[in-house]
């Protein structure tokens, strides 16, 4: 037991952080039970088994049980449950013996089963799909198991566990360290503070420093990043346990990032309150006032409340992000975060950094000159030895330096005669790096400073030029030469950074960026990343799209100058990120717009710009894949990163790329809007569709002296609509739509039902009239009011059918004509799925009242002809719809 904890405890245990900080690695080892070769595989599911996973649990996951709690305790199902109630004591319990009848009872509960089931099954389908996606992209831990390292899955961490660590890994769990070299850890994610901090395994905390438990030298917590460097661990907390875990539960910071589709939802929910409390009770006071049955109306008015509401928004939804992100998935898009596939669609302005993206991804070392402009292995070897020994992400750059002194130099020799013994690790504000070595033959005790960076950076920190053998002082010529070289260099499309050296006998273990200072220049390292061959063309069919694209960068202005000439961007105006600092608001809003590439940027001012954005209405998705793009894709709209990115970067991002390609990334976004248009569908039709019913019921039971229809065949009625509306998903969307992107907004919603809603009405109330006082008299012998008992309930029965089957009618064919501005079936035709579930649950409730169930459901027997006049009253509706539909978009861009 680890010091009384008990099992599965999920709180975090201070007093044993403190603890183990303090104590020896021999005692933090001894108290785990585990040892410094690691864990078997059956004593990590014993100490799994005995303290729980290394997952951050909410209470917010969802299990089976709930789905199900869901899926049948809904508006719909439990006004169904209360009618069934009402119909077994009114129908069986105090009905006489020869009257007893369950058929009613059994319909609802029925309907109840087929409701549930549906989204029930929708909801599991979308579990099940989130986890099998989630499961193509996972982060993985180096561990020490069975005896060897082994890549698992972070989940599979256990108490106990040893942990490899190195550069751009993010922290599994909380772990004491045991071996630690040039370890630099970021632990923002817990204290917001960005300069990364050097842990040291044989370091204690100090005296007095027991409250700032973050900063103990010797621990690292889950969630934190490794900058660079490498380190051993053993881990003493997973999962809830950890202090990640008890902040990510207390700021609910496993809580999916709130979207503008997520914020419209909750409109669209304050709306339907609004007019749900307004419309209810007036139907309910209307019904009781003019019939006399006060209970028969309050039923009504509830079960017209249901129909107000469209209850299988949420089915609806996540059926579409799931059929998308399954798509999406064929396509090499995979999404992390459903909702944030509704931004996916809508972002009309896409930030990312230009290497790999718009450039091949392989940077090759073109030149390694000295001052003089001449190539020279001196300058190699420098660049070699700083690019091998440092423990940082060894990037495109130095791989590149590494691949060319493996081909040039005899690397065993250099290996052979330099060790490393210090390092100072990059840094986005400084913008080198560097390491310290010592020769192993010559100069006991000297050690080389090698720093490798960028020019205006290096030129900062160096007093003295190595040049022609000799070391000259740099003077301002000098300077202004080396900075024309490099001029020239970067107008050839190539990246430039400078190397420098000094001696120094400054004792091992206490280097820091103070010693990086009256450096010697010895030349400069010329790097090619050429732009990729697609690149022109996949940013043609973004811009085709409506998506800005800017260029957020840390290369200097030249460079990406040249890239961006090549790729046909406009170039014509590039701002600095020293352009960009103590500007005001209102400038940094027109900078931001004016221009689409920002070059020499910090992680802060990446994330800056795209508050900046954000605030001026965009809405922006942010692709990157390296540590220092982890701040700017939390701030982002939408995170979009590769597969092969760190770990801090697939963190952060909504949505991961298996290959960084923009034409993946264009394709996903039209399927984003796709997903978004189909949402936007139901939404629209179905709020003005039941805005349209609930204007007919209002005039209805105004004027007529009987219920409109039946609570029970109100909801079937709305059974069928909602069903068939699930085929919305599987829905095609024009190519005009998909041209644009498209912002979520409520505030043109009531314009579109108040345009629509009424048009379904009219024709509504002129099939009341026809059954009113022609149909329905015909068939019961006389008017309404000169009928007997027996009679007027035969005539309500006729009328109930024939409005269940024309508004049913009504409901499904308004999918077809606002769907798309064009003529339905003639200049826009749904697809397959949206053709057979509408024509389908039309033509099944079409034959309700003249099959066994009609005495159950309360149907009269309607003549075969009324079909020809719900038939000609459709054409007439959809010719009226085309008109309300010109007027309509005389003042509005889109329809959907």
């Amino acid at each position: 037991m680890l010091n009384g904890r008990t099992k599965r405890n999920d709180t975090v245990n201070l007093q044993l952080v403190q603890k183990i900080a303090k104590e020896t690695k021999g005692e933090t080892l001894a108290r785990l039970h585990a040892s410094a070769d690691g864990l078997s595989s059956q004593r990590a599911e014993q100490n799994r088994a005995e303290y729980g996973s290394n997952d951050i649990v909410s209470k917010r996951r969802d299990s089976r049980l709930k789905f199900l709690a869901e899926a049948f305790l809904t508006p719909f199902t439990i006004v169904l449950l209360i009618l069934a109630t009402i119909s077994l004591f009114t129908d069986y319990v105090f009905a006489s013996a020869g009257e007893k009848d369950l058929s009613t009872v059994i319909i609802m509960i029925v309907m109840v089963f087929i409701s549930g089931i549906t989204s029930y099954i929708q909801n599991v389908r979308t579990s099940n799909a989130v986890e099998d996606l989630l499961g193509l992209v996972s982060v993985t831990t180096n561990i020490r198991r069975d005896g060897k390292n082994q890549e698992l899955p972070t989940s599979e961490v256990v108490v106990g566990d040893v942990i490899n660590l190195s550069a751009g890994d993010m922290v599994p769990a909380d772990m004491r360290l045991l071996t630690s070299k040039d370890l630099f850890c970021s632990s923002s994610s817990l204290n917001g503070e960005s300069n990364p901090v050097e842990k040291i395994a044989s370091k204690f905390p100090k005296i007095g420093s027991d409250n700032d438990y973050l900063d103990y030298p010797n621990i690292l917590y889950e969630g934190t990043t490794i900058v660079s460097g490498s380190g051993q661990g053993v881990v003493f907390a997973t999962g809830n346990q950890t202090i990640f875990g008890k902040l990510a539960q207390d700021i609910a910071k496993n809580k999916i990032k709130e979207t503008a589709f997520d914020t419209g939802i909750k409109d669209i929910s304050k709306l339907l309150i609004i007019m749900t409390a307004v419309i209810a009770p007036l139907v309910f006071a209307i019904n009781g006032l003019t019939k006399g049955n006060w209970i028969d109306a309050l039923i009504f008015a509830i079960a017209t409340a249901v129909g107000l509401t469209p209850e299988m928004l949420p089915v609806i939804v996540t059926s579409n992000l799931v059929k998308g992100s399954v798509e999406m998935s064929k396509h090499g898009t995979i999404v992390k975060k459903m909702n944030s596939i509704q931004n996916f669609g809508s972002a009309d302005v896409l930030c990312t950094d230009k290497t790999g993206t718009l450039t091949q991804d392989r940077v090759v070392l073109e030149r390694h000159y000295d001052l003089d402009m001449t190539e020279t292995n001196r300058v190699l070897e420098l660049s070699y030895l700083n690019s091998y020994y440092q423990t940082g992400m060894k990037d495109l750059i130095d791989k590149a330096v590494i691949d060319v002194a493996g081909d040039e130099l005899n690397v065993d020799d250099i290996q052979r005669d330099y060790h490393k013994i210090d390092e100072i690790p990059f840094d986005f504000s400084r913008r080198r790096m560097s390491v310290v070595v010592a020769n192993s033959d010559r100069h006991h005790g000297q050690h080389l400073l090698v720093t490798k960076g960028a020019a205006e950076e290096m030129l900062d920190i160096s007093t003295s030029i190595e040049k022609g053998g000799q070391i000259l002082p740099l003077t301002n010529q000098r300077k202004e030469e080396i900075l024309d070289n490099i001029n020239e260099m970067n107008e050839d499309g190539l990246r430039v950074i400078l190397i420098g050296y000094k001696e120094t006998d400054a004792p091992v273990g206490e280097f820091s960026v103070a010693d990086e200072k009256e450096m010697i220049l010895v030349g400069y390292l010329a790097f090619l990343d050429p732009p990729k061959e697609t690149a022109k063309q996949a940013l043609a069919k973004l811009k085709e799209d409506g998506i800005t694209v800017k260029i957020l960068t840390g290369d200097n202005e030249a460079v990406t100058r040249a890239i961006g000439l090549q790729v046909g961007l406009n170039v014509d105006t590039v701002y600095t990120g020293g352009d960009l600092i103590d500007k005001s608001d209102e400038e940094l809003a027109q900078m931001v717009e004016e221009c689409n590439i920002f070059v020499k940027l910090s992680p802060e001012l990446k994330t800056k710009i795209i508050e900046v954005l954000k605030e001026n209405g965009h809405t922006v998705a942010y692709m990157g894949d390296g540590i220092n793009d982890a701040p700017a894709m939390k701030t982002a709209d939408v995170s979009i990163s590769v597969d092969t990115a760190v770990d801090i970067a697939k963190e952060s991002a909504d949505i991961i790329l298996l290959q960084k390609d923009l034409n993946v990334l264009e394709h996903g976004v039209l399927i984003g809007r796709k997903i978004f248009g189909n949402t936007m569908k139901y939404i629209k039709i179905t709020l003005s569709s039941n805005f349209g019913n609930i204007l007919s019921i209002l005039v209805a039971s105004s004027f007529l002296p009987f219920l409109p229809m039946l609570p029970l065949q109100l909801l079937i009625l709305d059974l069928l609509y909602g069903t068939s509306c699930l085929s919305l998903p599987f829905d095609s969307m024009s190519q005009e739509y998909l041209e644009q992107p498209r912002t979520w907004s409520t505030k043109k919603l009531p314009k579109f039902m108040f345009y629509f809603g009424p048009t379904s009405s009219i024709f509504d109330i002129i099939t009341f009239a026809i059954l009113f006082f022609v149909i329905c008299p015909h068939l019961t012998g006389g008017d309404y009011a000169s009928l007997s008992l027996a009679q007027k309930a035969s005539f309500i029965a006729i009328f109930h059918t024939g409005w269940f089957v024309e508004s049913l009618w009504t409901q499904e064919m308004v999918i077809h004509a606002l769907r798309d501005k064009g003529l339905p079936f003639v200049k826009q035709r749904a697809s397959w799925s949206v053709m057979m579930a509408t024509f389908g649950a039309g033509v099944i409730g079409t034959l309700l009242p003249f099959s066994g169930l009609r005495a159950s459901l309360d149907f009269g027997k309607l003549p075969i002809d009324f079909i020809w006049i719900v038939f000609v009253l459709l054409i007439l509706y959809i010719m009226l719809t085309m008109i309300v539909k010109k007027f309509y978009m005389r003042k509005e861009k889109f329809l959907i």
